[in-house]
Order: structure tokens, then C-alpha cells, then sequence
């Protein structure tokens, strides 16, 4: 902001004695200005007046040799302050047209109209100049004061407008940095909103598979109790009827011998009536079904165990993914009964360390997705899985109604959701994306629409960092 003072003046005349005479008045000797001040001082005894600094007039007989000369000072960065041009000027444009061509190239040129003449109305030419600010008019013969005040005066209010646009430049930076820093710092606070969010998300999620988990243990010892002396009574049941029927067979032997009568009719008649044959072999099959039921019914505690994994605290620990799996099948059985069939791919893996609670959770989430995908028909989820190198992967495919692109970019993002209002609370796959991140692991998912989707998730078998 501190440059020098633009004293630099266009003067665009046909006439050589106008040229003349504005040096003359414009840039008159420093030696003759230095003596008369030297006069005054000693007359009136007062200090000599600091010089002004000097004009720098260049000048031009017509508008187009003038406009010349202002693209050479705009391209050298020395702008003229102000331009005094003539307004008849018969060799090429008029004074009129020059100024358009002017103001074309510098917009802030400061302009004094020279003229004797009315070619134009003073109304006319603002309103076809559109220029009330930077235009003026000096009458021909002017005032040597005249000039000299004009060209003060508006090589001072360039200088000012200079400077008010610096400043303004300056003020528009300063804003720009503190909406910049501003923007930065909302979009800080809005991704640490997002994350509290996914956090207590989260935070509600680990509570419910803790309650999940107090509510499997207790259902595990009131189920284990009768479920026990059931199994023991079947046990007990079955050795008890193989010795009944050791008897059966005995007594039927021993029925052959006896001879006809009234005794012997009856007990035929009872045999009949009590249909033995049919007893003796249905017995042992109702208890054959009835140790199976047990058995499911036991390994549903089983698989609801493993599914909480409530035993184990929350603790990172190393624990078989394919059993996590096949438990968390059996426990959303009866979401995809009546909606898909399941196949599997499976790979022998290694156990991997992780919050087996927490990723059966995943496992969990990402099926019901895929049976809630599918439309009136019955469905496919396929499940695969494998190595790769230090990894295992695990991948759940659907051949569903797939998911639109538009959606597919936000489908990990917290409360997004495709489905109906009121039927989901889109925070499955934002919880799903969290945990798989805490495991330093990664989830993708690919989809078409009519077609299906596939959700692909990838965990490192040893964790560097729990």
C-alpha cells in the first residue's frame, strides 16, 4: 500500500500547441519552481514548501495512437492516472469514441473532456459514456490554475481508489481465511458430532449384546436344569423299555403255550385292543425323537452362547469364525426360513483374535440385510469365506434387489437407511463398518440393482493393537 503517488497524465490532442502548453503547465523547469520558492521563503520568512512530485505527460495526436500508448503502460504496469482528451478530433475517432476505447483496456482511468465545442450534450455523453465518476470536462480556452487543479485532483483520487481497492483486496483475504478456517472447524465439529453419534451408537449396541448375553446365560441355566434330568429321564426311559420288552417278548412266547380257552381268548383280545405290536415299535421311535428334540434344543443354547460370547467379558481372544458363523445362522433361522435359502462355501481358516461377540454382530447384521433384500420370491444368500495371506475374508451375497448407486456411496454412513420409515434404523452397517474398523479390519460391498449384493469383509488373523 505504501507506492508511490501515480502523477503519470495521457494526453490524446490533434494539435501540437495544446501539447505544448499542458508541459508548460503540467511540467514547468524544477530549477524556476526551486528559485521562486527560495524567493518566498527569504520575503516572508517562512520554511520552503516541500515539492510536489512531478507529472509525467506522454503524449498522442489521436484516440487510436492514444490507446497504443495505454495498453503499452497497462502491460508494464504503469497505469495512467487520468487522460485529458480532445473531443473533436477529425483524423480518426472523435473524442467520445476514444473514451470507450479507453476505459475497454482500464476501467479506472480518470478522463477530462477538452472541448470548445457542444458535439455533444453533456447529458448525452454521460448516458452513452455511463461514466458520471470518472468523467469531467474542461472548456477550451481553459485556466493554467484550471488544469493544474484537475490534474491534482484526480491523480489524488486514483491514488485513494488505489488504495481503498489494496484495502479491500486485503479485507476480502482476510475474510476468505476466516470463512476457510470457519468452514474447517464446522466441518471438524460436524465429523466429531458424527463420530460421538456412531460412538454412543455403538456404546447402546455393546449394551444390548451384554443384556443379550445376561439374558442367554440365565436362559442357558433354566433351559440346562430340566433340559438335564430330561435327557436322563429319556435315558432311563429307554433302558426301562428294553428290558419291558425283553419281558413283552417273553410273555409272548410263553402266550403260544398256553392252551384255548377263556384265558387265552382275552389276552388276545387285550393284545389286539392295546395294538402291542404297533406299541413295541412306535415307543422307541418317540424316544429316539425325543433326545433329538433335546439335542437342538441344546444346541440352540449352545449356539446362543457363543453368539454373546458373554463368558468371556468384551475380551479380545482367539475364536473359531466358522463356528461364530453357523451359531449366528441357527440364531436368525427364523428370519430366512420363509425368505432364502443358505449355501456355503467354506474354507478351513485359522483362528483369528477378536471380539467374537462383536463380529458375530456383523455376521448377524449383514444376513438379515440380505433376507430383507429379497423380494415376494424365495431367495439365495450364499456365504464364503477364505485366507488370504494373513487375513481371512468373508463374504455374504445375495441375489436380491440390489442397491442403487446414489445409495450404495452412503450405505456405511450413520441413520442412513433404504428401507420403509419405521423399519429400520439405519445403524446396522454403521455399527458393522465400526467394528470391522476396531478390528483393523475392512468391509466393502458391491451391488446392481435387480441383480443382488455382496458385502465383503476382510480381518487380520492376529491384531497388532487391541
Amino acid at each position: 500500500m505504501n507506492q508511490p503517488p501515480n502523477r503519470r497524465i495521457l494526453l490524446i490532442d490533434d494539435t501540437p500547441s495544446i501539447h505544448e502548453d499542458f508541459r508548460k503547465i503540467l511540467m514547468p523547469p524544477m530549477e524556476q519552481n526551486a528559485a521562486l520558492d527560495e524567493m518566498e521563503s527569504a520575503l516572508f520568512g517562512e520554511a520552503a514548501k516541500p515539492q510536489a512530485p512531478p507529472f509525467e505527460l506522454d503524449s498522442a495526436y489521436g484516440g487510436q495512437e492514444g490507446l497504443q500508448l495505454l495498453c503499452t503502460a497497462m502491460q508494464q504496469a504503469r497505469p495512467y492516472a487520468l487522460a485529458f482528451v480532445d473531443m473533436r478530433m477529425p483524423q480518426g475517432w472523435d473524442g467520445a469514441q476514444t473514451m470507450e476505447e479507453l476505459w475497454k483496456v482500464d476501467p479506472d482511468l480518470q478522463v477530462v473532456v477538452c472541448t470548445a465545442y457542444s458535439d455533444y450534450s453533456w447529458e448525452e455523453l454521460l448516458s452513452r459514456l455511463k461514466a458520471h465518476d470518472r468523467l469531467l470536462i474542461l472548456k477550451k480556452p481553459f485556466d493554467n490554475i484550471e488544469v493544474q487543479q484537475m490534474a491534482n485532483t484526480l491523480a489524488a483520487k486514483w491514488d485513494m481508489a488505489r488504495r481503498a481497492r489494496l484495502k479491500t483486496g486485503h479485507l476480502e483475504q482476510l475474510v476468505e481465511q476466516r470463512t476457510e478456517a470457519l468452514t474447517l472447524a464446522s466441518q471438524a465439529l460436524q465429523q466429531e458430532i458424527d463420530e460421538r453419534k456412531q460412538l454412543q451408537s455403538q456404546l447402546i449396541q455393546s449394551e444390548k449384546l451384554a443384556s443379550l448375553g445376561q439374558m442367554a446365560a440365565g436362559v442357558a441355566h433354566e433351559i440346562n436344569n430340566p433340559v438335564g434330568f430330561v435327557t436322563s429321564n429319556l435315558g432311563t426311559l429307554e433302558s426301562d423299555f428294553k428290558q419291558l420288552q425283553r419281558m413283552l417278548d417273553a410273555y409272548q412266547q410263553a402266550e403260544a403255550a398256553l392252551a384255548p380257552g377263556d384265558c387265552l381268548e382275552q389276552l388276545s383280545a387285550l393284545r389286539n385292543e392295546l395294538d402291542l405290536d404297533f406299541l413295541k415299535e412306535d415307543i422307541p421311535i418317540l424316544i429316539r425323537e425325543s433326545k433329538d428334540g433335546i439335542g437342538r434344543v441344546t444346541q440352540i443354547v449352545k449356539d446362543l452362547k457363543n453368539f454373546s460370547r458373554v463368558d468371556n467379558d468384551e475380551q479380545w481372544q482367539w475364536a473359531n469364525l466358522q463356528q461364530g458363523i453357523d451359531s449366528t445362522l441357527n440364531i436368525v433361522a427364523s428370519e430366512l426360513k420363509h425368505k432364502a435359502d443358505v449355501i456355503k462355501h467354506y474354507q478351513p481358516l485359522p483362528e483369528i483374535e477378536c471380539l467374537a461377540s462383536q463380529i458375530n454382530q456383523v455376521v448377524m447384521n449383514l444376513v438379515i440385510n440380505a433376507a430383507q433384500a429379497m423380494g415376494p420370491e424365495r431367495g439365495t444368500i450364499t456365504l464364503s469365506n477364505g485366507v488370504e495371506g494373513d487375513r481371512v475374508w468373508l463374504e455374504v451375497a445375495d441375489n436380491g434387489c440390489g442397491i442403487a448407486p446414489h445409495s450404495l456411496q452412503k450405505i456405511f454412513d450413520p441413520f442412513f437407511t433404504t428401507k420403509p420409515v419405521g423399519e429400520g434404523t439405519g445403524l446396522g452397517l454403521s455399527l458393522s463398518y465400526g467394528i470391522v474398523k476396531k478390528h483393523h479390519g475392512d468391509i466393502s460391498v458391491s451391488s446392481e440393482v435387480g441383480r443382488g449384493t455382496t458385502f465383503r469383509v476382510v480381518l487380520p488373523i492376529r491384531q497388532t493393537a487391541a
